[in-house]
C-alpha cells in the first residue's frame, strides 16, 4: 500500500496514542491528589489520637504527683506536731529540773549550815573531852591515831591473812594435782644402800690368805685397786672403803673373783683387777645407756652416758644416783605435760641434773656446777645446762624446765624411803631450825616438831601484833629456804596467844 494510504492510520494511532496518555496521566495525577487527601486525614487522626493520649498522660502523671505532694504535706505535718509535742516535754521536763535544782540548792544550804553546826557542836565536844582528859590537841591526836593504826593493822592483817590462805588452798591443790599425777605415773621401788661395801667371804680362814704372808696380797690388792681393804673381826665378812664408788665397785667385783677361784697372789691380782676394771666400765656404759632408754633421751655423746652409768655407784644419803636420775627426769616430763612445758628439756634436765657427782671428787666445785659444765662442753643445749646448774639454786632458773627439774628433785628425794640421814646429822638440822627462829624479835620460844618438818614459834603477845607474827612467819621461812638444805618441805607455824587471868575473892 502506497505511504500517502497509510500515513492518516499513522497520524490517528499517534493522536490516540498521545489522548491515552494525557487522559492516564489525569488519572494518575487524580488518583495522587485522592491519596494525599488520604493521608493527610490519617496524618491528623494520628496526631489528634497521639495528642489525645498525651493529654491523659500528663494529666495522670499530674494527678500522682499531687498525690504524693499531698501525702508528704502531710508527713510534713505530722512531723511538725511530733517535734512540737517533743519540744512542749523538753520545756516540761526543763522546767521541772529548774524547778528540782532550786530544792536542791536549798537543801543544800540547809545541809551545808547543819553541818556547820555538827563542826561546831564537834569542836565544844572535843574541847571539853581535851578538858575532861587532861590532853593536849596534839596528845589527843596521837592517841587516837594510834587506836586507829593498831585496829588497821589487825584489819590488814586478817585480810591478808585470809588472801593468802585463798592462794595457799588453790595453789596447793593444783600443785597437789600435779605432783600426784606425776608420781602416779612414775612408780620406783625405795632405795637405800650403804656407802661402805661390804664383801662375804666363805670361811674367816679366806681373811689369812688375803692377807697374805707379811701382807703381801692385801697390800698388792690395796694398790692395784687403789681401795682401803679393811680386814676386822666381823665374822664372814671383809670391807672394802674407798671415797671413790667406782673403785670401790672394782674392788669388790675383783676380790669376789679372788675368793671364787681362790688363786692369791699378787701377779693374779692385778690381772683379776685390771679384769674387773673393763666389767665395770662396760656396766657402766650399759647403765648409762639403759637410764636414756628408760627415759627416752636420745642424742647423748658416749662421755656423758659413761657418767650417767658411772651414778650407779654413787649414793647420796643412801639414795642411788643413777635411779635417782631416772626417777627424776620422768618426773619433771610428767609435770611438764601438766603444766605445758617442753617435756624433752624437763626430762633431760631431770636426767643429768646430777651428773656431776659422778666426778665431784676428783674435781673441785659443786655438783650442779660440774655438771652443768660437762654438760655445756658436749654440746647441751644452753636450757638443759641451766636447769643442772640452777636445781639448787646456785645461779639464777632462766625457764620454767628448770624449775620444774627442781621440783622433780625434791619429789624424788624427798619420798618415804628414798634417803637416810645421820644423828649427827639430824640433830644439827633441828637445832640449825630453832635457832633460825628465835633469832627474830618478839620470838618467846621455838621447837622443832615432827623430824624437822615443822617449826613452832610462840611470840610474845604484847610486843607482836597480828600482822607482826604474819610477818616473823614469813622471814623464817625465807631464812631457812635461804641458809638451809633440806628435802621437802618445812610448815613455819607462829603462835600468839593472850591470856587474861583474874582470881575470885
Amino acid at each position: 500500500m502506497p505511504i500517502t494510504e497509510q500515513l492518516p492510520a499513522i497520524v490517528a494511532l499517534i493522536l490516540g496514542a498521545i489522548i491515552g496518555f494525557i487522559i492516564s496521566n489525569r488519572r494518575a495525577s487524580s488518583e495522587r491528589q485522592e491519596l494525599e487527601v488520604h493521608f493527610e486525614e490519617q496524618l491528623a487522626n494520628k496526631t489528634r489520637e497521639l495528642e489525645l493520649d498525651n493529654a491523659q498522660k500528663i494529666n495522670h502523671q499530674r494527678d500522682e504527683l499531687e498525690a504524693e505532694l499531698s501525702s508528704r504535706r502531710k508527713d510534713i505535718r505530722g512531723e511538725e506536731e511530733r517535734v512540737t509535742r517533743r519540744q512542749d516535754q523538753l520545756e516540761a521536763r526543763d522546767d521541772k529540773l529548774r524547778r528540782r535544782e532550786r530544792d536542791l540548792s536549798k537543801q543544800q544550804s540547809k545541809h551545808d549550815r547543819r553541818a556547820n553546826d555538827l563542826d561546831e557542836k564537834q569542836k565544844e565536844i572535843e574541847d571539853k573531852l581535851y578538858q575532861v582528859a587532861g590532853l593536849s590537841n596534839d596528845e589527843a591526836k596521837a592517841q587516837v591515831m594510834a587506836t586507829v593504826e593498831k585496829n588497821s593493822r589487825a584489819d590488814m592483817a586478817r585480810v591478808v591473812r585470809d588472801i593468802e590462805q585463798q592462794a595457799k588452798e588453790q595453789g596447793e591443790n593444783q600443785a597437789r594435782k600435779i605432783i600426784v599425777t606425776a608420781i602416779q605415773r612414775v612408780s620406783t621401788q625405795e632405795i637405800s644402800e650403804h656407802t661402805l661395801t661390804v664383801v662375804p667371804i666363805p670361811s674367816d680362814e679366806m681373811k689369812g690368805r688375803i692377807i697374805g704372808r707379811n701382807g703381801r696380797n692385801i697390800r698388792a690388792f690395796e694398790q692395784a685397786a687403789h681401795v682401803d681393804v679393811i680386814v676386822d673381826d666381823t665374822p664372814e665378812a671383809v670391807t672394802v672403803s674407798s671415797f671413790d664408788p667406782v673403785r670401790r665397785e672394782v674392788a669388790r667385783r675383783a676380790l669376789t673373783k679372788l675368793l671364787q677361784d681362790g688363786r692369791i697372789h699378787p701377779s693374779h691380782i692385778e690381772h683379776v683387777v685390771a679384769n674387773a676394771r673393763k666389767d665395770v666400765e662396760l656396766a657402766m656404759k650399759e647403765e648409762g645407756e639403759r637410764a636414756a632408754y628408760e627415759t627416752s633421751v636420745l642424742g647423748l655423746r658416749p662421755e656423758i652416758i659413761r657418767l650417767l652409768g658411772r651414778l650407779k655407784f654413787r649414793t647420796s644419803y643412801g639414795q642411788e644416783q643413777n635411779t635417782h636420775a631416772i626417777e627424776t627426769a620422768l618426773l619433771a616430763s610428767a609435770v611438764a605435760a601438766e603444766v605445758g612445758a617442753d617435756i624433752n628439756i624437763a626430762k633431760t634436765g631431770g636426767l643429768l641434773h646430777d651428773l656431776g657427782k659422778a666426778i665431784d671428787h676428783e674435781v673441785e666445785g659443786t655438783h650442779a656446777a660440774i655438771g652443768a659444765e660437762i654438760c655445756r662442753r658436749y654440746g647441751v643445749s644452753d636450757k638443759i645446762c641451766n636447769a643442772i646448774a640452777a636445781h639448787h639454786h646456785e645461779v639464777d632458773q632462766e625457764s620454767l624446765e628448770a624449775v620444774i627439774v627442781e621440783v622433780a628433785d625434791a619429789i624424788s628425794g624427798a619420798r618415804p624411803g628414798a634417803r637416810r640421814e645421820g644423828l649427827e646429822q639430824y640433830v644439827k638440822r633441828i637445832r640449825t631450825l630453832e635457832e633460825i627462829a628465835n633469832s627474830f624479835d618478839g620470838v618467846d620460844e621455838a621447837y622443832a616438831l615432827q623430824a624437822g618438818r615443822e617449826v613452832r614459834v610462840i611470840v610474845k603477845p604484847d610486843n607482836v601484833d597480828d600482822y607482826a607474827a604474819l610477818q616473823i612467819s614469813r622471814d623464817v621461812a625465807r631464812r631457812i629456804e635461804g641458809d638451809m638444805q633440806y628435802p621437802g618441805q618445812i610448815k613455819v607455824t607462829v603462835i600468839r596467844e593472850t591470856r587474861a587471868v583474874e582470881y575470885a575473892k
